[in-house]
C-alpha cells in the first residue's frame, strides 16, 4: 500500500533487481514470502571508504588544476598580432567620424 504497486510480484520483481545489482545483499524467500538481508559486515573497518573518498578528492582536484592552467594569461609573444591601445582609439575614431559623416549625408538628402 505505501508504495503503491500493483502486486507482489511486483514488489518481489523490484527487490530481485535490487539484489541482481548488488544494491542490497539479500536474498529472497518465495515459498514463505520475505526477504532476508545477509549480515553486513562492517565497511568502514575496511580501507574501501577511504579509497573511494582518495578517489573522489583526487578527480576534484585534477580538475581544478585544469582549469587553473586553462585560464592562465597566454605568454606576450601572442600579443603581437593584437593592436595596442593607441591604435585601437585611433580606429575607433576613425569609424567614429566616418559613421558622423554617413549620418550626415543621409540627413542632408531629406
Amino acid at each position: 500500500q505505501k508504495l503503491q504497486l500493483d502486486s507482489p510480484e511486483d514488489a518481489e520483481y523490484i527487490v530481485a533487481k535490487a539484489i541482481r545489482d548488488n544494491v542490497i545483499d539479500a536474498t529472497i524467500n518465495h515459498e514463505k514470502g520475505y526477504v532476508q538481508s545477509k549480515e553486513n559486515p562492517d565497511i568502514y573497518s575496511t580501507t574501501e571508504p577511504m579509497a573511494a573518498y582518495h578517489q573522489r578528492i583526487s578527480f576534484c582536484l585534477d580538475i581544478h588544476n585544469s582549469s587553473v592552467k586553462a585560464m592562465r594569461f597566454p605568454p606576450k609573444s601572442y600579443n603581437k598580432d593584437l593592436e595596442s591601445a593607441d591604435e585601437r582609439r585611433e580606429r575607433e575614431q576613425l569609424e567614429l567620424e566616418s559613421a558622423k559623416e554617413i549620418a550626415d549625408e543621409d540627413f542632408d538628402g531629406f
